[in-house]
């Protein structure tokens, strides 16, 4: 991600597959083996994962709109007019449209997600709400380096709003070095509204992630249904179970793919042997204190 908007028009366009297939690869040869969770998230899964946000176990959307409800005004006031809106990976739109709703005549709306579809939907419907906001969807990746499209009208400042606890995903020292580049984008004078979750028993972290109706489930197993459809390997879908444990000690959230078979997955004229019980990373998801 860029510090400055200077060129580039505003258009939606899905990341290289070419990334896709270098990163599973990578992952799938290192030791323990992971895929970035950032995968989750094609048509599929962005839809599985609209799902897990209405779970009456999953807490972190329904208490972050809760949150948004409550303090609107406070937000809206400390932001100020006139600004720049930049919502890193908001999906659906839902929290950010309670947050354009109290907004003081936002100048531009800079929507970044990697799902292709959900961005195309999303940017529709709020054209339609917001009629004279000025909206600039960008499909990319936001970990990598981006230049944002540039408004029609110099904005009184720049927030990035980067909701849903995103920030959870990315190891500590990772995290630190986004939030840098994320003042970057700032500038001076400009803001960030960030979505941390807070450490709480291991019992509501868990549920929340091992959900009854079993979609979390489905929605990690998506991510090798993707790898098979798209880059032509073989994992047996009904050879993997989905597992999410909470590490108290390293303070995070741990979703694994279990292998429940010896196997061997081939893609790509590579192989991979996976034994029995061997995991594959999917996702680490973070919890802080307020302290932290």
């Amino acid at each position: 991600m860029t510090g400055d908007s200077i060129t580039a028009p505003p258009q939606i366009s899905a990341p290289e597959l070419a990334d896709f297939l270098a990163d599973v690869i990578a992952g799938l040869s290192s030791s323990p083996r992971a895929i970035p969770c950032k995968y989750f998230y094609d048509e599929r899964g962005a839809a599985l994962f609209q799902k897990i946000c209405e779970l009456p176990e999953y807490y972190v959307t329904r208490t972050e709109i809760d949150i948004l409800d409550r303090s609107r005004a406070d937000i809206a006031s400390q932001l100020g007019p006139n600004l720049e809106l930049i919502g890193l990976g908001t999906g659906a739109g839902t929290k950010t449209r309670i947050l354009i709703e109290a907004l003081e005549n936002p100048a531009v709306y800079i929507p970044v997600d990697i799902s292709q579809k959900q961005l195309r939907q999303s940017t529709a419907l709020f054209r339609k709400i917001f009629p004279d906001l000025e909206i600039l969807p960008l499909c990319a990746d936001y970990l990598q380096p981006v230049v944002l499209p540039s408004p029609r009208h110099k904005p009184a400042r720049n927030v990035v709003y980067f909701p849903g606890s995103t920030i959870g995903n990315f190891e500590p020292d990772e995290a630190v070095q986004f939030l840098r580049r994320i003042a970057n984008v700032c500038r001076g004078g400009g803001g960030l509204l960030i979505g941390v979750d807070l450490k709480k028993d291991r019992q509501v972290l868990e549920a929340a992630y091992n959900d009854s109706a079993g979609v979390t489930a489905q929605f990690n197993l998506n991510l090798l249904q993707r790898i098979n459809r798209e880059l032509g390997a073989d994992f047996d879908l009904d050879q993997w179970r989905h597992r999410a444990s909470y590490n108290s000690n390293a303070g995070r959230i741990e979703m694994h793919l279990i292998s429940e078979i010896d196997q061997f997955v081939h893609f790509n004229e590579h192989k991979f042997h996976l034994r029995r019980g061997e995991k594959i990373i999917t996702e680490y998801s973070y919890k802080y204190t307020p302290d932290e």
